[in-house]
């Protein structure tokens, strides 16, 4: 028909004769949804020859497009045409794929489909358009675009389906012609309905528009940008594109992500690990709202960007991004805290693999497209908005509903943050928000400012409009309410590690913009006299529902950021340099998450607050112990939230004792009430309560296992024992060790002397108490090669090195650990005191770099040195590896793969800090002190150690302070031999020790007891009890008489505590014994 009619083709006959029965028949094909037959794709190929050649005729009469501005009639035919025309131009792409190359026919179709489609919808393209005609034919090509751009065209399902068959491109690669071609026509086709809307206004917002679709069928494909050919993607990334997408998704938010949504849905049941649309929505507008160089590596904003629009968009993604993924299972609510590390780890790890299979030519994951999240320029460009000021300049007809999130303020910016932090946390397993946190915290002056946030929004009571605020303490209010940045010269590059010089301009203070708290503040005196309310902070007293969504969030980034830096902020710069904050902010910091935290687990933590609480509990505890470790916060601020609310001791510990054995978590937070707190914040009990707490512990524990059927008292089913005296390391470790915790039973101990004949006495529990001082005085004395001493004054023992390379060493080590369990269990006090970096392991907790200024004073010192040197570290001559020497060997250690050729930088030179660090006081030590644990583990729960900090921990094991009470030890003296409380050598005695000084009677306690600190609870709890036993001494009666005195030295039995004394008459003889017995170290024996 086409051959016969080539001369007489005029409109008429395109329009009536040959394109109505053409698309009669595409009508039928569609209906009974045919596959395009070989015969099809030869019609069709030929109805789009012939409309290209009719519309590039310069004759009107022969032209199809001139029927757009003829009669009414005409115009009404070719409209619907037009359509129909459009609509089958999309169809044949979305069945189009080039990758397989028997569909090379349907390529070329689509080719010459595209063609059609760019030059009907481009005025420009109408050759025979006369100039009285050209607002008919504008209108006419609009109403077309607007057809495209709605859901009847098809075109964005179609153009979404063609994306999907592309592969994903290399930067470097260049497109075929076909191919780019037609994904070039579609893209453009695509974009015209959103850029024919921003030249006429933003008209009626009914949500069938194309910006609705573009979000919710083009952004959402996986991988959008990587599939396009790169001269493409600034199409996408314009302003004029973007601006309108962000606008539409803040206005039509629930309609969109509900159809999103709906279509996850559709394919949850195959493909449930796969990330959702939403996931893939918020990807790509990360990707497209920046500009990355040559590396992949993102630089800038594209130009023009509404950076207000683009923050409410990421927030609103972000936050429904993970809900689904909570709904989904990524997130499981028994086991919050560890979402990046194991709880969907499984689904999530699996996801990514699979992501990276996909890119492999890209070497590009997921992740991949947060990287401008964690760039410092991004976080400067947000920060750099002015408050409440209007970003958007693409027109002035705002729907009222959209007006209030085209401002940006600072609380907008910290929210932004703050769902990064948790989706890094769900989606990068490997280094969970580390990259994001790692930018936060050592952008110069961010955190100073967001504190200064904290403040305003939680203690002014000024908060968002659309939330509300319990009543707070009105007395406190910071003056300077005015966020600017700060703006510092800052040279080198983003992401370089030069961390010492960013934290002297973290603190702000040059700039005298923030000046912190002075009206709340607590004066010195205030401080001095240890007053807890000061400490317990009102408004956020109802925990985190008490605070606004502002504060909320304000909060959990500051927490987050906060206890990221207090990893690597060093003494120095805390207490001296006072960088980030002052210390009476620091204090006041400490004091806020103490009050929040306790009120917080007193109530137990809903599942909605968990990500903030986690935060929360994670920069207290670093607070907490690095006030333990040097003191910058008074004692009453840690008791102060439970002053008023505690509860008794008993009670207490019985509680928490049941529950956890009951419930079995390793979250101490999913704990009710009271048992969370002992578990969480176990510091707002005073020390002397703790201590009590743990007795009764071990009390409980007892009586269960009498309950049981074990035997507690010396009997049949004691552990019966042989030490011989020069062996007693040996000997017990030989017997003992393979006990585990049964080693919880009485011991029952016979002694053989040196020439192998067994001693006198009967072991009822003194025998026992001697048997483990004396095992523990020979094991921990460095001679014997399992522990040695610090270089620090107090001479503090640790694991030593060497002990890994001694026969038995590994399990000598954990028999000491059942060992210091068992006299912990009994109450038997050990003279001995370990380093904080050991008991740090024992506690389940990491040392940071400050912690090795107690181990090794020197090294901490030349580590400070290559710290803060000025000059080109390359002169040190330093590499990643450190030294060892055991028994005359030298082992060279490599901190990390290759580190032997690895010199130190300026970039690296802290990475190289903490490596240094982290293996003396970590992986050094490691396998001995998890030796260590396992055996005091046996007698002690974990649960149990961790009611103490390591300072408090030696005083659990070996007494309370440096003198004793003599008024306590009096009251729970017993006297035997012959003594009373009323005898007169008895009251000389008392008399003489309390004139003695606090050394001579520690020197005195030490001498009975082989301890010299008392009890934690008073020496009611010393077992076995202080004894003083009256030794008789025969005088001539002239001998009295003459003003003579006994002779005799006090003697000491330590296994029985008892104090052999003869009966002096004078207190100038009984003095004078006493100092020359406990000096001398004399009286020794065993009765």
């Amino acid at each position: 028909m086409v051959v016969h009619h080539v001369s007489s083709m005029t409109r008429s006959w395109i329009s009536s004769s040959f394109l109505r029965p053409f698309l009669f028949f595409i009508t039928c094909m569609s209906a009974r949804s045919q596959k395009m037959q070989s015969r099809d794709i030869c019609c069709m190929h030929t109805c789009f020859k012939v409309l290209l050649q009719s519309m590039n005729s310069v004759d009107a009469e022969k032209n199809f497009c001139s029927l757009a501005v003829g009669t009414i009639e005409e115009r009404r035919v070719w409209t619907y045409q037009a359509q129909k025309l459009i609509y089958l131009c999309f169809f044949i792409l979305g069945e189009c794929d080039n990758s397989r190359p028997a569909d090379q026919d349907i390529a070329a179709l689509a080719s010459l489909a595209m063609r059609f489609a760019v030059v009907l919808t481009d005025l420009n393209g109408w050759k025979s358009v006369a100039n009285y005609s050209l607002q008919d034919a504008d209108a006419a090509v609009k109403g077309l675009i607007q057809f495209m751009g709605s859901k009847r065209s098809g075109m964005y399902n179609h153009v979404r389906t063609y994306v999907g068959k592309l592969g994903l491109q290399a930067h470097s690669s260049v497109p075929t012609d076909d191919r780019f071609l037609i994904t070039a026509s579609a893209l453009t086709l695509a974009l015209r309905p959103i850029h024919n809307a921003n030249l006429n206004g933003l008209g009626h917002w009914d949500g069938d528009c194309a910006s609705e679709q573009h979000c919710a069928l083009l952004l959402t494909i996986p991988w959008l940008a990587q599939r396009l050919p790169p001269p493409l993607s600034p199409a996408l990334q314009h302003k004029s594109t973007l601006s309108p997408c962000f606008r539409t998704l803040l206005i039509l938010k629930e309609k969109i992500l509900k159809e999103i949504s709906e279509a996850d849905q559709v394919k949850v049941a195959s493909h449930s690990k796969d990330m959702p649309q939403v996931g893939w929505l918020l990807a790509n507008i990360l990707h497209l709202a920046t500009v990355s160089d040559n590396s992949g590596t993102p630089i800038k904003f594209v130009e023009g960007l509404d950076y207000a629009s683009y923050i409410h968009v990421v927030i609103l993604l972000s936050e429904n991004l993970l809900t689904w993924a909570e709904n989904a299972g990524w997130i499981r609510e028994d086991n919050h805290i560890k979402i990046h590390e194991e709880t969907s780890s499984e689904s999530i790890n699996s996801l990514i693999s699979g992501t990276e299979i996909i890119c492999e030519s890209l070497k590009m994951s997921y992740i991949d497209f947060y990287k401008p999240v964690y760039q410092q320029w991004h976080l400067k460009k947000l920060l750099a908005l002015e408050r409440n000021a209007v970003v958007c300049d693409v027109d002035n007809l705002l729907p009222e509903n959209l007006e209030p999130l085209v401002k940006c303020d600072f609380v907008d910016v910290a929210r932004y943050y703050s769902c990064m932090l948790r989706t890094f946390s769900l989606l990068n397993p490997a280094l969970g928000p580390l990259p994001v946190l790692n930018m936060l915290s050592f952008t110069p002056g961010f955190l100073v400012s967001l504190w200064g946030a904290v403040e305003r929004s939680a203690f002014s009571g000024k908060a968002h409009a659309d939330d509300t605020y319990p009543s707070g303490n009105k007395t406190f209010e910071n003056k300077n309410v005015g966020f600017s940045e700060r703006k510092q010269k800052r040279g080198g590059k983003d992401g370089a590690n030069k961390w010492s010089a960013v934290l002297h301009k973290i603190t702000g203070k040059a700039d005298g913009n923030y000046t912190g708290l002075t009206e709340f503040e607590p004066r010195p005196n205030e401080i001095n006299n240890n007053s807890s309310d000061v400490w317990d902070i009102e408004p956020v007293r109802q925990g985190p529902e008490g605070l606004s969504k502002d504060t909320y969030c304000l909060l959990h980034l500051f927490c987050a950021s906060y206890s990221h830096l207090l990893l690597v902020l060093d003494d120095i710069e805390f207490y001296e340099k006072q960088v980030p904050f002052r210390l009476e902010q620091q204090r006041r910091i400490a004091s806020v998450l103490n009050t929040l935290v306790y009120n917080a687990v007193s109530h137990s933590i809903s599942q909605q607050n968990r990500t903030l609480m986690d935060a929360a509990i994670r920069c207290l505890h670093l607070l907490y112990e690095r006030d333990c470790r040097r003191e910058f916060c008074p004692p009453a601020l840690w008791l102060s939230p439970a002053e008023k609310s505690r509860p008794p001791i008993a009670v207490a510990a019985r509680t928490y004792e049941v529950l956890t054995a009951t419930i079995r978590s390793d979250d101490a937070s999913t704990l009710p009430s009271m048992s969370s707190v002992i578990a969480i914040t176990p510091h707002v009990f005073p020390f002397e309560e703790r201590v009590q707490m743990f007795r009764e512990f071990i009390n409980m524990d007892k009586t269960s296992r009498r309950m049981a059927g074990e035997v507690l008292g010396p009997g049949s089913r004691s552990v019966e024992i042989v030490i011989r005296r020069g062996h007693i390391v040996e000997d017990g470790f030989q017997q003992l060790n393979s006990l585990g915790s049964r080693l919880k039973s009485s011991i029952h101990v016979s002694f053989v002397s040196e020439s192998g004949l067994p001693e006198a006495g009967l072991d009822y529990g003194g025998l026992s108490k001697e048997f483990l001082t004396d095992i523990a005085k020979a094991a921990f004395a460095p001679d014997y090669g399992l522990f040695s001493q610090t270089s620090t004054p107090d001479r503090l023992l640790i694991p030593s090195t060497a002990a890994k390379f001694l026969e038995n060493g590994i399990q000598m080590i954990e028999f000491l650990g059942r060992i210091v369990g068992k006299a912990l269990y009994e109450g038997i006090l050990l003279d001995y005191s370990f380093s904080h970096v050991f008991v740090q392991k024992l506690l389940g907790r990491y040392s940071f770099l400050d912690e090795l200024s107690a181990l090794d004073p020197e090294l901490y010192r030349n580590l400070m040195y290559v710290k803060h040197y000025d000059g080109d570290i390359k002169e040190l001559c330093l590499d990643f590896t450190v030294t060892e020497e055991s028994f005359g060997k030298r082992h060279i250690i490599e901190l990390k793969p290759g580190g032997k050729d690895l010199y130190v930088t300026n970039e690296n030179k802290l990475q190289y800090i903490y490596a240094i660090a982290d293996y003396k006081l970590n992986r050094q030590i490691l396998p001995l002190s998890n030796a260590f644990y396992r055996g005091l583990t046996d007698l002690i729960a974990p649960s149990w150690l961790k009611l103490f900090n390591a300072s408090e921990f030696n005083q659990l094991l070996s007494g309370g302070k440096h003198d004793i009470d003599v008024d306590d030890l009096r009251s729970n003296t017993r006297y035997t031999g012959g003594y009373s409380e009323g005898s007169r050598t008895v009251k000389i005695f008392w008399e003489v020790i309390k004139g003695f000084e606090p050394k001579d009677r520690c020197m005195l306690l030490k001498f009975v007891t082989s301890c010299s600190r008392a009890p934690l609870l008073g020496f009611k709890y010393l077992q076995p009890t202080f004894t003083i036993h009256k030794v008789a001494c025969d005088m001539p009666l002239w001998a009295t008489f003459g003003g003579q005195d006994v002779d005799r030295l006090p003697s000491a039995s330590t296994c029985y505590n008892t104090l052999k004394l003869p009966t002096y008459k004078r207190s100038s003889t009984l003095r004078a014994k006493l100092l020359y017995a406990i000096n001398s170290n004399a009286g020794f024996e065993l009765s």
